[in-house]
């Protein structure tokens, strides 16, 4: 069975994650929205939704931790499948409208905030939940958090790892549009509507400003190589080892900062 399906409606492609029970964001579900986005660019498309199926109470789980490398591997880096397939929305040569119910969490926030416009049900949540699992996020990753929001905002979500509810998300800027759940497909076709109806040269070109100018963060050598020391410190770390124990046992997990 296929992770996503994939629809195509006019000028609209529509891609649909379907990997019961949560959609955890496995090497395949990531490799399948990423083949999708590249076919719906040969298609020419003016516009392309994500979304979970209707009535979800999970949009996305987050990357799948029983895919998580025990052995101090970095499982964030650039040629890895979530970093890609960020890479992927980001460049893709139209707008992604993510359209969200359910809760999302971990590296599956990543994936929504990377889209264009974001529309949620009123029940909708996000959670960074990173710190909570003892894994430590990459540069790239952290910047494209800060792209979207106030960095205080930010680093409330990603100190406390805890669920943020979709009104207070639309208040700082992260979310476009909350709605309840049953006007949440009508409501976003109607946001596609002027959109397909634009120009797709000019949203192409302002699309790729954009991304370009949201990126224009400087950072020396040195500063990476320190990043990424600090980085393999953690993942070296017997709390990276219990933060994937206890959420494969279903428990709270016992950092010791060590």
């Amino acid at each position: 069975m296929s992770n996503i399906i994939v629809e195509v409606s006019s000028a609209i492609g529509t891609i649909t994650l379907n990997r019961p029970k949560v959609n955890a964001l496995s090497q395949a579900l990531i490799e399948e929205i990423t083949s999708a986005l590249a076919s719906m660019n040969e298609l020419n498309l003016r516009l392309v939704i994500l979304r979970a199926k209707r009535g979800a109470k999970v949009f996305s789980a987050g990357h799948d931790i029983s895919e998580l490398p025990t052995c101090g591997r970095d499982p964030l880096t650039y040629s890895d499948p979530l970093p890609q397939l960020v890479r992927a929305i980001q460049r893709h040569p139209c707008p992604v409208i993510a359209m969200v119910e359910g809760s999302v969490w971990g590296g599956a926030c990543e994936i929504v905030m990377s889209c264009d416009l974001i529309v949620a049900g009123e029940d909708t949540t996000l959670a960074i939940t990173p710190a909570k699992l003892g894994v430590p996020y990459n540069l790239a990753g952290i910047l494209n958090f800060m792209k979207v929001s106030d960095m205080h905002f930010i680093k409330e979500m990603m100190f406390t790892a805890q669920p943020i509810a979709a009104k207070r998300l639309m208040e700082c800027g992260v979310i476009n549009h909350v709605v309840p759940r049953e006007e949440l497909e009508s409501f976003t076709l109607k946001l596609a509507t002027p959109i397909v109806e634009t120009s797709p040269l000019v949203h192409r070109i302002l699309k790729e400003q954009l991304r370009v100018l949201a990126a224009a963060h400087s950072i020396t050598p040195e500063a990476y190589e320190r990043i990424q020391s600090l980085r393999r410190e953690v993942y070296d770390s017997e709390d990276y080892q219990e933060g994937i124990r206890a959420f494969l046992e279903k428990r709270k997990p016992d950092f010791q900062g060590k």
